[in-house]
């Protein structure tokens, strides 16, 4: 990993008495694609505009490539930002919105128009640059808002939840268009989002954040498999979360009695002792369902509650002893010869490794 491009440090952010970020420290690495996610009110928007020189930290300190930006105004920072709005001038062509910034620098009439149109064309949307802005569609002024910002060729592209007005299927390829931009060009994006699905498709590493709180930072796959806290496995997939009591620690895992019975989950990075409550998730896609009681440790019965359908995938929804919500994620296929209707019992199963044991109940 490159050194950080940029820190923050001990950074908090109040709006009257109200603590929007509480204690923020976090280094963002150059050429990495960054996204920030989390809940309406969590800080995320906050910590963004921070970044962008918008919002001033009443508290700690931010750098970037070494150097304190606290209270370096917004046009002095090389951090443009794509607004969830695009803020776009509607009276403009798409090549005069391109080249506004370019003009605001004072580059040539022919150089920034040059620019303009190269940024336009690697957007695959030259043909409308002297079409009215206003008059293109959704994805079109998605592309214009990004050839806007990296005509000024940042160091860094700030995205503040850009995709939430467009239609799946075009999130989709925008999606693609950001990946590739950000890998061809090598700059660093931090992408804030409410959306799991594009954050994990797109970042490097993803941020949780949780009442001003950073709940959790990794790669996707290590936050979805392998949630920190009860917090983010709530807010992160389709995790079923039980609790119990240590009841023994071998070679093979921790033995947890919990009132839906008693399980085994793998060891975690830590040292547990007989008698510690604790809490463990297993993700939906890691349950099996049966209809006949399976030979395994971990096994619940639980009865059909319903079904959500999503294309070949389906979220099978069960509740089992003393209440306990359980979920399933499995093909239609495969549930379709289970022949399962609701209010019927069946068995569910997982493997050990499978079982993670929460460092937190955050």
């Amino acid at each position: 990993m490159t050194a950080p491009l940029v820190t923050f440090q001990n950074v908090q952010k109040w709006f009257g008495d109200f603590v929007a970020v509480r204690d923020m420290t976090l280094d963002i690495h150059e050429g990495e694609f960054l996204a920030i996610m989390g809940s309406s009110g969590c800080g995320k928007t906050t910590t963004l505009r921070m970044l962008a020189g918008l919002e001033t930290p009443t508290a700690g300190e931010i750098r970037i490539g070494g150097r304190l930006m606290n209270d370096v105004k917004p046009h002095d920072r090389d951090t443009p930002l794509v607004w969830q709005s695009l803020a776009l001038f509607p009276y403009l062509t798409a090549r005069e919105n391109v080249e506004f910034g370019l003009k605001m620098r004072g580059v040539s009439p022919n150089e920034r128009k040059t620019r303009a149109l190269d940024w336009l064309d690697r957007m695959q949307i030259s043909e409308f640059a002297e079409r009215n802005v206003a008059t293109l569609s959704g994805g079109q002024k998605q592309r214009v808002a990004l050839a806007r910002s990296l005509v000024m060729e940042p160091q860094m592209l700030l995205l503040d939840e850009p995709l939430s007005a467009l239609d799946a299927n075009l999130v989709i390829r925008m999606q693609g268009v950001l990946i590739q931009l950000q890998k061809e060009l090598g700059i660093t994006f931090v992408y804030v989002t409410h959306s799991q699905s594009e954050a994990f498709a797109m970042a490097d590493r993803v941020v949780i954040m949780s009442q001003g709180d950073i709940a959790q930072i990794g790669a996707p796959k290590d936050i979805y498999r392998a949630p920190a806290n009860r917090f983010v496995a709530e807010f992160v997939g389709r995790n079923n979360i039980l609790s119990g009591k240590v009841t023994d620690i071998g070679a093979k895992g921790v033995e947890i009695s919990a009132q839906q019975g008693t399980f085994v989950a793998a060891n975690p990075n830590r040292p547990l002792s007989a008698g510690q409550s604790v809490s463990f998730t297993v993700s939906a896609d890691l349950v099996s369902l049966s209809t006949e009681e399976p030979k395994t440790k971990n096994k619940a019965q639980a009865t059909l509650i319903s079904e959500e359908f999503i294309g070949s995938i389906v979220t099978v929804f069960l509740e089992g002893a003393a209440g306990q919500d359980y979920k399933v994620q499995m093909q239609e296929r495969a549930l379709a010869a289970l022949d399962l209707v609701p209010g019927r019992d069946v068995w569910l199963s997982w493997d050990i490794e499978n079982a993670n044991i929460l460092e937190s109940d955050l």
